[in-house]
């Protein structure tokens, strides 16, 4: 028996009737890892490995959906990964698995070369970025979200104290919608501006005293945060719309501080 005839033999059960009639809104495959290539601002190209979540919409007459096409989409394309290519295997995954709408996810480490603020002496600095794709009312469009992690001093800590204030790493995670294209680097920087300092993965002794300073003289609660970013934004043309969070990992509680907000420019 020919591998064809074999296949209509076999019986399609994802694909049987379900007598249920309840319709799931995501149903696909979860932390499925692929090697990828992400081409960054400075003409170089970044191999990395990146982490996919993969779903689609299943109407209530059917029992399953076929978890191995998303598989087979991932390993369909090449290993470069771009908005307009992640854009177009959202639209297959929609076509092949004949959903109404859908979403990808892909998450990954991006690196930046970095050179600390007095010595100069370069560093490379991870940032975790994700892609998330999705197909609404048959229209795709791509987010891009990067976290970034940065220093950030406690005004209260600083204004109530004759001496010293404390300080923490914190994440600031910005997911945009973009109009025109915009390098990861330029996101990264609009948020590192805001913070009390960036991090390096390097510093030398002047540039520690520099940080620490910089930090000092440049205190900022996550309220802050969120509000000088959605400043940033808002004069962005290229960015119609984002969310942004900030959260302080406290040094001196065993909880976190945090603040978000959402701004969409199309509907204001």
């Amino acid at each position: 028996m020919n591998q064809a005839v074999e296949a209509q033999t076999i019986p399609d059960t994802q694909n049987s009737i379900d007598t249920r009639h309840i319709s799931i809104d995501k149903v696909g495959i979860k932390d499925i890892k692929h090697p990828v290539v992400v081409s960054d601002r400075s003409g170089r190209e970044q191999h990395t490995v990146a982490n996919f979540n993969m779903y689609v919409n299943l109407p209530d007459k059917y029992k399953g959906t076929h978890m191995s096409r998303f598989v087979e989409i991932l390993n369909q394309h090449e290993y470069e990964i771009t908005v307009k290519s992640f854009k177009r295997m959202i639209e297959q995954m929609i076509e092949l698995l004949n959903a109404e709408s859908g979403n990808i996810e892909m998450s990954f480490p991006y690196f930046i070369n970095k050179s600390a603020p007095i010595s100069g002496v370069q560093s490379l600095m991870d940032y975790q970025v994700t892609f998330i794709g999705l197909i609404e009312d048959k229209k795709p469009r791509v987010l891009v979200k990067v976290c970034v992690p940065v220093t950030s001093l406690c005004p209260c800590s600083k204004n109530i104290s004759d001496y010293g204030a404390h300080n923490q790493r914190s994440h600031i995670t910005a997911c945009v919608k973009m109009r025109d294209f915009i390098w990861i680097e330029e996101l990264i920087e609009a948020i590192e501006s805001v913070a009390s300092c960036e991090l390096y993965g390097l510093l030398k002794r002047p540039d520690e005293k520099y940080v620490t300073e910089r930090a000092y003289d440049n205190p900022k609660f996550v309220e802050d945060i969120v509000r000088d970013v959605a400043v940033k934004f808002n004069k962005d043309d290229r960015i119609s719309s984002y969310t942004v969070e900030s959260e302080n990992f406290e040094s001196i509680h065993n909880h976190s501080a945090y603040a978000m907000l959402s701004f969409d420019k199309d509907k204001d």
